[in-house]
C-alpha cells in the first residue's frame, strides 16, 4: 500500500508513464526487441493475434495479443523481476554502456505505452525451466500491485507454443493484452507498418546475419490454419546495402554510391569527452545516374524505388549499430530531389550524454538542436567556428563537442546536393516538348561554323576533326568530366557531337570558379559548359528549363519577364566591366571583343 505522502505515488506516476513519448508501436516493439538482441538472440519474432469482433454490424479482426519471443540466453528469476521494474535493469553502470540497451526502462515503459498488462516468460537450461512474472495496470491502479511479482514456475500457453518457431533451450517471450493504445487495429496492418522501421532500425544486424527477424499475424481462433509470414529485410536509407526491401531493380543492388569527394564516405571524427577519445563515423552517400533516370514523360521519383527513397530522407542517427531516428533538421521538406542523398552517423553508447540520447532510445536530442543552428549564415556574419565553440563553451553547453561534426556535415551535404543537382541537368530529355529538336542550336552552330571555315575562318578545334571518331569520342568525354559532368552524362554527349557530326558540345556542370561558362576545343569540338553555381544560370537558363507543360500563363510570364532582367543585368555586367578598363589599349581590346563576338553572334542568331 503506498504512503498517502509518498513523493511519486506508484500507481499515479505508472500511469503517467503510459504517455513516455513512443512514436508507435513499431518503435515500442523495437525495445522489446533491442533486449532481446542484447541477449544474443539469433531469431526475434513478432506474433500478432487477433480474434473477429463485431464492428459496426459486421465481424472484422481485431487485434488482441502481441508477442515477442527471442531465443536469447533468457533470464533468471532475479533479473526477470529487475526487468519489470521501471528505471532498474542490468546495464545501468557506466561500464556497461556498450550494447543496444542501457536505461533500464524498455520492456515495462514500451509495453504499457501500448497496453494494460505485460506478461513475461524466461527460461534457461530448457523450456521446462521457464519463470514467469508480469505488471497488469488494473492491479497496480488499484493498488492491489505494489512491486513485481516475484517469478513462478508456469508453462508457456499453448497458443505460442504451436505459432512461435524457436523454442530453445533458453529465451524470452514477451505478450502484450488488453490492448488499449495500439493506433493499428489488425496483426496485419502492425507487420506492415512495423517492417519497414524495424528494418531500417536493425539494418545492420540483418545485413551480417546476426539476427533474423520473423513477424506473423494470425487468428487466436484458427491456430489450425497456417498464417503467412515474413522476415524482415535490411532497409538502408542511405542505400549502399546490396539486399534490402527497396523494390526492384534495387532489390538486389545498391540504389546508391559512396561519396567520392576529397575525403572517404565513411569519416572518423575524434570526440574526447571524460578523458577519453571516442570514435563518430558519418558515412555519405548519393544516388547512381541510374536511379535517377526514367522514361521521357516520367518522373524517377514517382516510380518504385523513387517512392521508396522518400519514405528514408534524412540524417540516420545509429547508436551501437542501432538505428535512433531519421533526423529532419537538414532535410528541404519542398525539394523532392532530397530523397537522393543519405547520411549516416554512429556514435558508441559512451557518447549518450553528449548526443543527449532519450531513454527511449528515440532520438539524440543535442545532435539534433546543433543540427538545427544555421552553422553557414552565422559563419556568413563574420564569426569563425572557433568562436561559436567558445561561445558554447561559456554558455557550459553540452552540445560543444558535436558543433564542429554538424559544420562537416552541412558542408559535405552542400557538395552532395550540387552533384545531385547536375545529375540531371542538361538531360535532352527534359526538353522534348511539342517536336522542338533538343540538339537543334548545335546543329545551326556547326551550320555557321562551317560556313566560316569556308571563308577561310580557322578555329584551334578545326586540326583534330580528322581524329578518328572512338579517338574524338573519348577526348571530349575526358574534357566533359574535367568540368565536372558526370561520367554517364559525358559519354552520351560525346557520342551525340561524334556521331551527329556537330562542331559543338553543351553541357552543365556545377564549377568551383566565378565563371559563366567555360570553353574548351578538344577532340574536334568546342566544348561550352554552363556553370550552375553562377547566378546568371539560375536567373536565365534554370528558370525556363522548369516544366513550362505544368505553369499556367502567369507563372510562364513571370519567368520570362524574370529571365529578361537576367539578360539585362549579364549585358550591364559586361558593360560595367568595359566602363572600368584604363584608357588604353586594354579597354580598347574589350571593346573589339564585344564587337567581334557581336558580328559571329549575328550569323548564328540570324540562322536560327
Amino acid at each position: 500500500m503506498n504512503n498517502a505522502h509518498d513523493i511519486v505515488p506508484t500507481h499515479l506516476a505508472v500511469q503517467a508513464m503510459r504517455d513516455n513519448g513512443y512514436k508507435n508501436a513499431a518503435y515500442a516493439l523495437a525495445e522489446l526487441m533491442d533486449n532481446a538482441i542484447q541477449a544474443g538472440a539469433s531469431q526475434v519474432e513478432l506474433l500478432c493475434g487477433e480474434r473477429k469482433q463485431s464492428v459496426e454490424g459486421k465481424r472484422r479482426s481485431r487485434i488482441e495479443q502481441i508477442a515477442v519471443l527471442d531465443n536469447g540466453c533468457g533470464m533468471d528469476a532475479n533479473v526477470l523481476r529487475l526487468a519489470l521494474q521501471f528505471g532498474n535493469g542490468t546495464h545501468l553502470d557506466e561500464d556497461k554502456h556498450t550494447g543496444i540497451g542501457r536505461f533500464g526502462m524498455g520492456l515495462p515503459s514500451s509495453s504499457i505505452s501500448q497496453c494494460q498488462r505485460v506478461d513475461v516468460w524466461s527460461w534457461h537450461n530448457g523450456i521446462e525451466n521457464v519463470l514467469h512474472s508480469y505488471l497488469d495496470l488494473d492491479e497496480i491502479k488499484s493498488q492491489r500491485m505494489t512491486e513485481v511479482p516475484e517469478p513462478t514456475v508456469q508453462p508457456i500457453p499453448m497458443i505460442w507454443r504451436n505459432i512461435g518457431q524457436k523454442f530453445g533451450d533458453s529465451g524470452t517471450l514477451v505478450v502484450w493484452s488488453k490492448i488499449d493504445r495500439c493506433m493499428w487495429r489488425t496483426g496485419k496492418a502492425i507487420i506492415d507498418n512495423s517492417e519497414f522501421v524495424i528494418g531500417r532500425m536493425y539494418r545492420k544486424f540483418l545485413d551480417n546475419d546476426q539476427v533474423k527477424i520473423r513477424m506473423v499475424a494470425f487468428d487466436l481462433d484458427a491456430l489450425y490454419k497456417v498464417p503467412p509470414e515474413k522476415s524482415a529485410l535490411p532497409n538502408d536509407p542511405g542505400y549502399l546495402i546490396e539486399k534490402t526491401s527497396c523494390p526492384a531493380p534495387y532489390d538486389h543492388q545498391a540504389m546508391f554510391q559512396s561519396w567520392e569527394g576529397d575525403t572517404s564516405y565513411e569519416t572518423t571524427y575524434k570526440i574526447n569527452f571524460k578523458d577519453k577519445e571516442h570514435d563518430v563515423k558519418v558515412r555519405f552517400s548519393y544516388a547512381k545516374e541510374e536511379a535517377r533516370q526514367a522514361e521521357p514523360g516520367k518522373n524517377p521519383g514517382s516510380l518504385p524505388h523513387g517512392q521508396h527513397a522518400a519514405k528514408n530522407v534524412g540524417v540516420s542517427v545509429v547508436r551501437a549499430g542501432r538505428e535512433l531516428e531519421l533526423d529532419q533538421n537538414l532535410v528541404n521538406n519542398y525539394d523532392p530531389t532530397e530523397r537522393w542523398w543519405g547520411i549516416e552517423v554512429e556514435f558508441p553508447p559512451s557518447l549518450d550524454d553528449i548526443f543527449g540520447v532519450t531513454n527511449n532510445k528515440q532520438s539524440a536530442r543535442n545532435f539534433g538542436e546543433i543540427l538545427q543552428l544555421d552553422i553557414e549564415s552565422l559563419l556568413e556574419e563574420g564569426k569563425t567556428v572557433a568562436q561559436l565553440k567558445e561561445e558554447l563553451l561559456q554558455d557550459e553547453d553540452p552540445k560543444l563537442p558535436l558543433l564542429e561534426l554538424a559544420h562537416k556535415i552541412s558542408s559535405q551535404l552542400s557538395l552532395i546536393r550540387r552533384l545531385i543537382k547536375a545529375q540531371t541537368k542538361g538531360t535532352r530529355t527534359t526538353e522534348k516538348r511539342h517536336g522542338h529538336d533538343p540538339y537543334k542550336p548545335e546543329k545551326v552552330a556547326t551550320t555557321v561554323t562551317q560556313e566560316r571555315q569556308s571563308q577561310g575562318y580557322k578555329g584551334k578545334s578545326d586540326a583534330d576533326e580528322q581524329l578518328p571518331k572512338e579517338e574524338r569520342k573519348q577526348v571530349i568525354k575526358e574534357a566533359l568530366k574535367e568540368d565536372g559532368v558526370t561520367e554517364a552524362k559525358a559519354e552520351l554527349i560525346a557520342a551525340t557531337t561524334v556521331d551527329d557530326g556537330l562542331k559543338y558540345s553543351f553541357a552543365q556542370a556545377s564549377i568551383d570558379t566565378p565563371e559563366f561558362f567555360t570553353v574548351q576545343s578538344r577532340g574536334g569540338a568546342i566544348i561550352v559548359t554552363l556553370n550552375t553555381n553562377h547566378p546568371a544560370y539560375k536567373n536565365l537558363v534554370e528558370i525556363l528549363e522548369e516544366d513550362v507543360d505544368k505553369a499556367d500563363i502567369d507563372t510562364l510570364r513571370s519567368r520570362l519577364v524574370n529571365s529578361l532582367d537576367g539578360l539585362k543585368l549579364l549585358l550591364m555586367a559586361w558593360a560595367r566591366y568595359e566602363d572600368e578598363q584604363p584608357d588604353g589599349q586594354r579597354k580598347e581590346n574589350a571593346q573589339d571583343t564585344r564587337i567581334d563576338w557581336g558580328r559571329v553572334a549575328r550569323r548564328f542568331l540570324e540562322n536560327e
